[in-house]
């Protein structure tokens, strides 16, 4: 086989193995809760390959498919799909570029999440779980309109050195990061969870923060001992 052909073969099947994950993922979006109607998204990083898939706009969650999943280069412009993509696509094509450690991005109008969004409010880190999966607070980034990459800049800004991989972009909702299209699933799931709980715990009173150096080794330990190890 030819090396132009091997690579041609190899990207193709790359692209239709992130078609394959990104659409399953979606389901764990409407599993959760964490959106309605046809609201949200996920995308996931071809590696070695410069594009993503992403979900194409305004598609009914239950008619999405591998093969509905739309391919887009690093600027956000159609490969490969016969629909168009997310109206979040710039957004998710700018975090690609800027952190090259991303392999997943999600977006959500989680209930609760989205409610400290509209307050522009951080959610503190008075749970275990929290630091544990955040690493301190959940951040607000700044308010940009939809429909070029305005932001996914603001995503990459409060983002850029920071633990957490959730940011609430003001008046908007969440959006996620992670290693792979699983793990920004994960975080989506995650920050709606503490923000519902830390929401529940302020009608009782003021929530007790936690010791900054204990967040460090709540987070330290679950990042680096917690679970089973991708080699069993």
């Amino acid at each position: 086989m030819s090396t132009q052909l091997s690579v041609g073969v190899d990207r193709a099947a790359a692209v239709a193995a992130v078609r394959e994950a990104v659409a399953a993922l979606h389901a764990q979006l409407r599993a959760y809760g964490l959106v309605a109607w046809t609201a949200g998204n996920v995308s996931g990083r071809v590696v070695g390959h410069d594009l993503m898939v992403i979900k194409p706009s305004g598609v009914d969650y239950p008619d999405l498919t591998p093969e509905s999943m739309i391919v887009c280069d690093l600027d956000g412009a159609v490969v490969e799909g016969s629909h168009r993509p997310s109206s979040d696509t710039a957004a998710h094509a700018y975090v690609y570029r800027a952190m090259p450690e991303v392999g997943g991005v999600v977006h959500t109008h989680s209930t609760y999440a989205s409610a400290w969004a509209a307050r522009g409010e951080a959610v503190p880190c008075v749970l275990t779980a929290m630091a544990d999966e955040f690493g301190g607070e959940i951040p607000v980034g700044p308010f940009a309109l939809i429909g070029d990459d305005s932001i996914g800049q603001g995503i990459v800004a409060t983002l850029r050195g920071h633990r957490s991989p959730a940011v609430l972009m003001q008046n908007h909702g969440v959006f996620t990061i992670g290693a792979t299209p699983r793990d920004a699933v994960k975080a989506a799931v995650m920050c709606e969870d503490v923000a519902r709980t830390v929401h529940l715990s302020r009608q009782l009173g003021e929530p007790l923060p936690i010791p900054s150096a204990d967040v460090d080794r709540l987070h330290d330990r679950y990042q680096n001992a917690y679970g089973q190890k991708e080699s069993w």
